[in-house]
């Protein structure tokens, strides 16, 4: 039926009876569960048969019991697994005809049409030969008797929707591929384990890790893990690499640092194309320096543990999308990739991407390695010239005087406003070696506002930030307080030391700073100079960013537990978790956590509920318990409604469950805002920081006057950096205040309000009450969008 709009409503069963069928294929990656788990759901609400294809490929030609509907509670407890639970192969067979034959067989007998294909790019291009020979296939089958003519006509189409599960981020066409942040994860944990050992015996330590054809683990990994070295193949080093590496280990040591670390990509190699290894790497140093030496290859352990909440919600999103295209398909429609463009999930022609990827290749074998970083796209080559800069350790030539001055010389300073949130220092340490690289001046204002007004302020040296990217919290010192009444002391601290340029690090308070320094620089002279706010605060809720510092690692550390906590129940039967999350007004630690989770519901302010919503959901609870569901999980914000709390909710559960289930309650609280930062995090405020210096230092340029003062008084000189559709943006303080409810301290718009249709239509049970009003308009699947 068509809306007002003209768009296709999609309503629970709007495609009752069509086959289609998920299989993972070739390696296996973290997060592959959440997005057979998201196929299989997203596919029974439509009304689809959906199967599973155990065992990849290989189950598809053998057929019989590795092809087995699936339903819903096939999918139950999944999302949190490691790994692949439908299995995953590699297969001969289905590389000749006579293997594909017998495939397309195995799928016509079960009025299968439409594939859902997770694996790599080998995986892809054998689902998409396999849609092009299909009629072919078929005319044989009809011609050896083994289908009717009517089955052929019947299921004369094959559509493909495919979903790149790789670690290595190794595909063009999509921005990470399922797998690769939590591989990240565990790459970062043994970096962070090495370090305290190396650190004890003024070590250095070689990390192998995988990429065998792509270097993107090893370039973030050296990045988030301050790491002196990285070999990667795009990106190979200079011939005299060997001389390079020692001078700058040696030139380390010498400025008092005690360990280093050098990573290296299993695929690296030189400017001849020959293998670069750890083990050549290590004679290198041992035989130059006589350092104490030690090689790890982590491996296989890149690809095992649980998923992250980022790997979670991005298969759940992908694995939905998949599921619209191919109910959207028609014989016409190219097979698609689901990709990942910035904050959306897109759909993309299939075999461009693997021209592409193929294309990267042909680069590297041609020795065009300017080219080959190029194609990887700009998430690759931001990771990696940001890695550049911040490895250097001398200035260039020119840009100091005789007496050690910066010829610019700006004095520039950084502070903290509002909680701690991880990724913090990450942010100061870029901000403070960009700067002294430049032969800037950087100050650290501890404490806040009130460190400000006291005179707590220092000088930041290049090596008092060493190892601050891996620690948690604000080594700075914050606190929340606002300049308020107290702004004339706020600009004469500013005038005494002379600050140039200002970086504010921080959640809803920094950016309601931010507004009061630009309210009053009419009348303080010393507050006209570039301020920047770089977001920092789990809760998510500062306008013109679409995420902040800290709210991946908090979304890890909720996952986390959630984990804990059901498998705490694994002996006890028939139990419902009631969680509070942090955020204050804002829900979004609540819903991704959910989706992050497979919670069952997520009580959030911005979506009102009634005590008829928690009516229905005790006795949803009640109806999946009854059918050999084990445990449910609820998360509330700790806003979400003033009467209906976190302990009222329990208590319902306790009374509405007797004789079903039983409940208990866990508020997590400050766990939140612990831990150590996450990758995305690590990596992100380093970025931030380099973004920042630059666009501090055209502003002062731009704004100097011909005596040398610098004046900056226009709006566009106080802004907040943020990622706004995958672009790192620079948006007026003066803008954003039109964007904000300060009232509830949230932005009027908050994109990840989109996910909560696929939240319920995830959460909710086939057999259950049907909701009210609960279909989709293509405008209305936001949650992929």
């Amino acid at each position: 039926m068509e809306g007002q709009t003209g768009h296709k409503f999609i309503g629970r069963g709007a495609h009752k009876g069509k086959g289609i069928a998920v299989f993972t294929s070739g390696g296996d990656s973290q997060g592959m569960n959440a997005a057979v788990r998201a196929v299989v759901r997203m596919g029974i609400y439509l009304g689809c048969k959906v199967y599973f294809i155990k065992e990849g490929y290989q189950g598809m030609v053998d057929g019989g019991k590795y092809i087995v509907e699936a339903n819903w509670s096939s999918v139950s407890s999944i999302i949190h697994k490691g790994g692949t639970v439908i299995g995953s192969a590699r297969c001969m067979d289905f590389k000749e005809r006579a293997g594909r034959l017998k495939a397309a067989k195995n799928l016509v007998d079960r009025g299968i049409t439409n594939l859902v294909v997770i694996g790599g790019d080998g995986s892809l291009t054998g689902a998409d030969l396999f849609r092009q020979e299909w009629s072919s296939l078929l005319e044989e089958l009809v011609a050896t008797k083994k289908i009717t003519v009517d089955q052929q006509q019947k299921y004369r189409t094959l559509q493909i929707a495919g979903l790149v599960g790789s670690i290595d981020n190794d595909f063009c066409g999509t921005d990470m591929t399922i797998g690769t942040d939590s591989a990240l994860h565990r790459i970062i944990e043994a970096c962070d384990a090495i370090v305290s050992t190396a650190y004890s015996h003024q070590r250095t330590f070689i990390m192998e890790v995988m990429g065998r054809h792509c270097g993107y683990l090893a370039i973030v990994a050296a990045l988030t893990s301050e790491a002196d070295y990285v070999f990667v193949p795009e990106s190979p080093p200079p011939d005299d690499w060997q001389k390079r590496l020692c001078d700058k280990l040696e030139q380390e040591r010498q400025m008092g640092q005690r360990l280093n670390i050098i990573i290296v990509a299993e695929g690296a190699i030189d400017r001849n194309g020959d293998a670069i290894t750890a083990e050549m790497i290590k004679k290198v140093v041992v035989d130059n320096l006589q350092q104490d030496t030690r090689i790890t290859v982590l491996g296989h352990v890149q690809r095992g543990g649980n998923p992250s909440a980022f790997d979670r919600i991005l298969g759940c999103r992908m694995g939905a999308e998949a599921v619209m295209a191919l109910v959207e398909a028609d014989e016409n429609t190219e097979p698609c990739i689901i990709s990942l463009d910035g904050n959306q999930a897109v759909r993309v022609p299939l075999m461009d991407c693997v021209k592409r990827t193929k294309a990267v290749a042909q680069a590297m074998a041609d020795k065009k390695f300017e080219l080959a970083v190029e194609l990887r796209g700009k998430s690759f080559m931001r990771n990696l010239e940001t890695y550049k800069l911040l490895t250097r350790l001398k200035p260039p030539k020119g840009a100091f005087d005789e007496q050690g001055h910066g010829k610019e010389g700006f004095t520039v300073a950084v502070m903290h406003i509002g909680a701690p949130a991880c990724g913090m220092n990450a942010v100061v340490r870029s901000f403070v070696r960009n700067s002294i690289y430049r032969g800037d001046t950087v100050l650290g204002i501890q404490e806040g506002i009130e460190g400000l007004i006291a005179g707590n302020i220092k000088k930041m040296e290049w090596a008092e930030v060493a190892g601050w990217v891996s620690t948690g919290g604000a080594n700075l010192g914050t606190k929340r307080t606002l300049p308020g009444t107290r702004m004339g002391l706020v600009a004469s601290r500013l005038a005494e030391f002379k600050i140039q340029g200002l970086l504010i690090i921080g959640g809803f308070e920094a950016f309601a700073a931010a507004v009061q320094f630009y309210d009053n620089r009419k009348d303080y002279p010393s507050l006209n100079i570039p301020i920047v706010v770089i977001p920092g605060t789990i809760s998510n809720n500062v306008p013109g960013t679409e995420f902040s510092l800290g709210c991946d690692t908090a979304l890890n550390e909720i996952t986390e537990i959630c984990d804990r906590i059901r498998q705490s129940a694994q002996g006890t039967k028939r139990r419902v978790f009631i969680i509070e999350t942090m955020g204050g007004y804002c829900g979004y630690l609540a819903t991704l956590a959910g989706l992050a989770g497979g919670a069952d519901a997520a009580y959030i302010y911005e979506e009102k509920f009634t005590i008829k919503d928690l009516q229905q959901d005790v006795y949803h609870m009640a109806t999946k318990m009854s059918e050999g569901v084990q445990r449910g999980l609820i998360l509330r914000n700790e806003k979400a409604s003033d009467n209906y709390n976190t302990d009222f909710i329990y208590r319902l559960y306790c009374e509405e469950g007797k004789g079903l289930f039983s409940a208990r309650m866990n508020v997590l609280g400050h766990m939140q805002q612990g831990g150590s930062p996450s990758p995305f995090d690590r990596n992100m405020g380093t970025k931030m920081a380099s973004k920042a210096v630059e666009w501090m230092v055209n502003q002062l340029k731009n704004n100097m006057g011909p005596d040398g003062t610098t004046v900056c008084s226009g709006p566009e000189s106080v802004c907040l950096l943020g990622i706004v559709k995958r672009q790192y943006k620079f948006t007026p303080i003066a803008e954003l205040r039109e964007q904000t409810n300060f009232e509830l301290r949230v932005p009027k718009e908050q994109w990840w309000l989109k996910l909560r249709p696929l939240l319920r239509i995830l959460a909710k049970h086939d057999s259950t009450y049907e909701e009210e009003g609960m279909y989709m308009t293509v405008e209305d699947r936001s949650f992929v969008n």
